[in-house]
């Protein structure tokens, strides 16, 4: 006969703050009711492992969708409950049958149990009106019990006819959630929550050999990495991720002391240089699905990779979405970075061709990770590779020179000077001058890389300083310390007359280079950050540096007013093109200045 009882909450608010606010998102409330079944299995494996209960041949979680009677069914066949259990377990608000099946037997271990709260059962209620329980405990003589409430404050409950051991939760799916009706959302919540729970999930089964559970219940990453193989390793990424690009490589993490990870990080190949390409890392606790890049797990620069993570150590908070801060956590996301460090170190030594092949496309996340990560950096410095102008990779800090003393740097003396190349197209000439004179210079052209040069410069202020090709070419290029030739200043100075360009003469070891323009280090490296942060540019800070080593610019003396005038602007717009693209006047400039200069040409027959 059913009685009628009252759900034991401190407030009658409780029930519409959890049916809210408990949960992020109101879909998560299938894993926490298969969660529930599925830490119903586990409680009664133990039992029969300690000799308490006879072992079931087959474990499984069945999903039934019943559009006609609006009823989304979880059924397991698991340890089930007893009207005590029942009264003590779904109607005491968090109170938690798995804490409490745990201290009961502490000997057989916590291991595998999901739910802590006692709250999950209730997330149903988010798009439920009513909720049924059907459930037959596993002690022997046991009736079967019936439990039901609309998440109100009252409940009913009494005796039903379940034969089979195990519990049966029926939603009555309210209202506006029909889409929880529906076998293909279902499917979609299952393969995003509980891929990869231990126990085979079936939905909507017809009871045929056919029928196929939707998860894996041992995901590759639990097993021990020397028994994967890169095949596997390779369809669990396509599987997974729905990528069907190779990744470039993967880290296999397995630890059980001091805290235990288990999980698998793909390298995956870069889809653009231009920007950060957010990856996915799924964490699992006890192969049930969390959330995806969690920061307080996952460190951020990590989230440009994909992986799976499972954690049964992480410290959860009530809807499982968000974790609660404290030194375990830290100390994870600790050994997950030091186990990325270590692979890319492992690489780098053991296999520099492949890292070599793979640099352009873990460059990125590296050097991202240097600047978010001090201690990641500590672990990567010295694999740090850079490509030169004659296409070899060499480790960054070969190229920086000696650490500038206190009392050298009061006198003047800068550091080591490395020049590096952003467009290996526009900046063609320059590295043809630098080639041409025995010169070198590193490849910095994705978009990270201004900001992970001004990052080297902070932490090694003393050993180097970066400057692009194009920003002291006089410097680095210049014959000798000839002095300035006042006269082609003069000249140059008069013919480009109202152009926003300073002018100067240096003797270029290169003779055939009529001019280059400089460009100031700093002004470019504001200029790039007021373009990042959408402040707007300064003026270009140009300076046109005139090679008085080239025969044709010193021909420019000999020539008549107007030959030299347009010599001179000619000059500077070549210069120009070699640095920049023009801008429509410049080329209409241009084209015009090369139209009157071949016309002079062939009428003076020269």
């Amino acid at each position: 006969m059913e009685r009628q009882g009252n759900i034991q909450i401190s407030s009658e608010n409780m029930m519409p703050i959890i049916k809210k606010w408990l949960y992020s998102e109101k879909d998560i409330f299938l894993r926490e009711i298969v969660a529930n079944a599925s830490d119903a299995i586990t409680k009664f494996k133990k039992l029969a492992d300690l000799g308490e209960a006879a072992a079931e041949e087959k474990y499984r979680i069945t999903v039934r969708t019943d559009s006609k009677a609006g009823t989304l069914t979880v059924e397991d066949n698991g340890i089930g409950m007893t009207e005590e259990e029942v009264e003590k377990y779904i109607t005491q608000i968090a109170f938690s049958g798995a804490a409490d099946f745990v201290d009961k037997y502490e000997k057989a271990g916590g291991d595998g149990i999901i739910g802590h709260f006692g709250l999950g059962f209730y997330s149903a209620y988010m798009v439920s009106d009513n909720i049924e329980i059907f459930t037959k405990s596993y002690r022997e003589g046991a009736e079967a019990v019936h439990w039901a409430s609309d998440g109100n404050s009252t409940y009913t409950i009494g005796p039903c006819d379940k034969a089979e051991r195990g519990t049966k939760v029926v939603m009555h799916i309210a209202k506006g959630e029909s889409e929880f009706l529906r076998e293909v959302e279902i499917r979609r919540l299952l393969a995003k929550y509980c891929s990869f729970m231990p126990y085979e999930i079936y939905l909507n089964p017809k009871g045929k050999d056919t029928d196929k559970p939707v998860n894996t219940t041992e995901p590759l990453y639990l097993k021990q990495p020397k028994e994967c193989t890169e095949e596997e390793y390779k369809t669990f990424y396509r599987e997974t991720f729905n990528d069907f690009n190779e990744p470039l490589f993967w880290i296999h993490l397995n630890m059980d002391y001091p805290f235990r990870v288990k999980g698998i990080l793909y390298f995956p190949k870069v889809k653009k240089q231009v920007e950060l390409e957010r990856g996915e890392v799924k964490l699992y606790c006890n192969q049930v699905y969390i959330a995806d890049n969690i920061k307080e797990v996952i460190p951020e620069f990590l989230m440009l990779l994909n992986g799976v993570i499972d954690c049964p150590d992480i410290p959860l908070n009530v809807s499982r979405s968000f974790l609660q801060n404290d030194k375990q956590v830290q100390k994870i996301a600790s050994h997950i970075t030091k186990k990325v460090a270590d692979k890319l170190a492992e690489l780098f030594r053991k296999d520099r061709e492949k890292y070599e092949s793979c640099w352009n496309d873990i460059s990125t996340f590296v050097k991202f990770g240097c600047i978010k990560e001090e201690d990641f950096y500590k672990k990567v410095k010295d694999i740090i590779i850079f490509r030169n102008l004659a296409g070899e990779y060499r480790p960054l800090e070969s190229f920086f020179g000696e650490e500038v003393s206190d009392d050298d740097a009061k006198e003047g003396k800068e550091p080591q000077a490395v020049y590096y190349v952003s467009d290996e197209n526009k900046q063609a000439q320059y590295i043809k001058m630098f080639k041409d004179a025995g010169l070198d210079a590193i490849v910095c052209d994705t978009f990270i890389d201004p900001h992970f040069i001004s990052y080297i410069e902070y932490k090694v202020p003393k050993r180097v300083r970066f400057l692009r090709i194009d920003a002291d070419v006089a410097g680095a290029l210049k014959e000798a310390d000839g002095g300035e030739d006042k006269d082609l200043v003069d000249l140059f100075t008069k013919a480009l007359d109202g152009m926003t360009v300073k002018v100067k003469t240096e003797k270029f070891k290169n003779t055939a280079v009529p001019a280059v323009i400089n460009v100031s280090e700093f002004m470019r490296r504001m200029n790039e950050m007021h373009s990042f942060y959408q402040m707007g540019e300064s003026p270009e800070d140009l300076t046109l540096v005139v090679n008085a080593a080239c025969p044709a610019v010193m021909a420019l003396k000999e020539a008549d007013e107007e030959a030299a005038k347009l010599g001179a602007v000619q000059i500077y717009y070549l210069a120009l093109m070699n640095f920049r693209q023009l801008t429509a006047e410049e080329t209409e400039n241009f084209a015009d200045g090369y139209g009157k200069i071949l016309l002079k040409y062939l009428k003076e027959g020269k």
